[in-house]
C-alpha cells in the first residue's frame, strides 16, 4: 500500500482535524445546508402552533362541561327540593287523622265488625249496617237562627232501619244511599 492511498481512505473527520493541526482555514458552511434547516423549522413552528391550539380548544371544551355540570347540579338540587316538598304534602295526606277528617267530609262513616267468607262458603262474624257517627259541628240553637227563618228540626242521631228510606237530614248527605 502507498501512502497516497492511505489519504483516501481517510474519513471526513480525520481530515478535519489534520486540516486544523496543520493550521488551515475552517471549511465554509454550505448555503444548502442552510436551506435544508428550514423545512425542519417550520415543521417544529407548526407543530407547537398545533399543539397550543388543540391544548386551547381541549380547555375550552371542559370549561364548557364543567358549566354543564353546575346547571345540573342546580337543577337537581332544584328538583330535589321540590320532591321533598311534594313527599311531606303526601305524608300530611296519608296522616290518620287527616284521612280520618277527609273521609267524614266525604260523608262515610265507619265500618262495624267485619265479616269473613271461608273457602267453602261459610261466613264467619254477622253482617251490620255501619252507623253514622254524630256530626263534629254542632248545630246552631233556634235563638240563633233569623227572624224570618223557622228555626232548624232537632237531629237525631238514631239508626235508621235498613228498609226504611231515610231522608236526608244534617248528619247524612243527600246522595249518600239510605241506611249507609
Amino acid at each position: 500500500m502507498t501512502k497516497a492511498g492511505k489519504v483516501a481512505t481517510l474519513t471526513r473527520g480525520q481530515a478535519a482535524r489534520i486540516g486544523r493541526a496543520l493550521g488551515a482555514r475552517p471549511a465554509r458552511p454550505r448555503p444548502g445546508g442552510q436551506a435544508a434547516r428550514m423545512p425542519f423549522v417550520l415543521l417544529v413552528v407548526a407543530l407547537l402552533a398545533g399543539g397550543l391550539i388543540s391544548l386551547l380548544l381541549l380547555n375550552s371544551a371542559l370549561n364548557e362541561g364543567s358549566f354543564q355540570l353546575s346547571r345540573l347540579k342546580k337543577e337537581t338540587t332544584a328538583l330535589t327540593d321540590e320532591e321533598q316538598a311534594l313527599q311531606r304534602d303526601v305524608d300530611a295526606h296519608s296522616a290518620p287523622d287527616a284521612l280520618q277528617r277527609r273521609a267524614r267530609e266525604l260523608g262515610l262513616v265507619p265500618g262495624g265488625s267485619p265479616v269473613f267468607i271461608g273457602p267453602d262458603g261459610t261466613v264467619a262474624g254477622s253482617a251490620s249496617a255501619a252507623e253514622a257517627a254524630p256530626s263534629p259541628t254542632p248545630t246552631p240553637p233556634p235563638a240563633q237562627a233569623g227572624a224570618g227563618q223557622p228555626p232548624a228540626p232537632a237531629a237525631s242521631n238514631q239508626p235508621v232501619p235498613s228498609g226504611a228510606p231515610a231522608a236526608p237530614g244534617p248528619t247524612q248527605q243527600p246522595n249518600q244511599p239510605p241506611g249507609r
